[in-house]
């Protein structure tokens, strides 16, 4: 069950967004895949935060920065307080990030990078083999509602990933 995404954008949404953009570029500063992901509560509170920490050797395939910060904020919350909380992430949540979205009782989802626009920066490099299955598809065959708004901020989530994926 998916809640209609024909709603405003909050300017704390953008806020907080840009928050999970500049996280994503802490992560390629580090290294890391130039992903990153944040929940907050209803106040805009950050409640957990994560950068990508899935590149071998030392990092953990399935530790996507989305799935890291909804594990972290389930963990610290009641399943009422993580209804009340969004998603902020700098890239759509693939399935298995929606899956842990969903899992965890999290009620909303912003993002801004689609897995469209995110497959045309990383093409087929072997260290990202991009779904081509949007998190609205994900969210839509559960039996509760996750809401969701994106993509936003396509340029900006964009920059960390700039010559990353490439030789350019």
């Amino acid at each position: 069950m998916q809640t209609d995404d024909n709603v405003l954008t909050h300017p704390r949404d953008l806020q907080l967004l840009r928050a999970a953009i500049a996280l994503s570029q802490e992560s390629k500063q580090r290294g890391r895949h130039p992903f990153a992901a944040l929940v907050a509560n209803e106040h805009g509170e950050i409640v957990a935060q994560a950068g990508n920490n899935s590149m071998p050797p030392e990092g953990d395939p399935t530790q996507h920065a989305e799935l890291a910060a909804a594990a972290m904020a389930a963990r610290r919350l009641t399943p009422e307080e993580l209804a009340r909380c969004t998603l902020y992430s700098s890239a759509e949540p693939c399935c298995m990030c929606s899956g842990a979205v969903y899992w965890t009782g999290i009620g909303r989802v912003v993002y801004a990078l689609s897995e469209h626009s995110l497959l045309a920066l990383t093409g087929d490099h072997p260290e990202n083999p991009t779904f081509s299955l949007p998190c609205r598809e994900v969210f839509a065959r559960g039996q509760r509602p996750v809401q969701v708004l994106g993509p936003l901020l396509e340029d900006e989530a964009a920059a960390p990933h700039l010559g990353f994926w490439t030789q350019d």
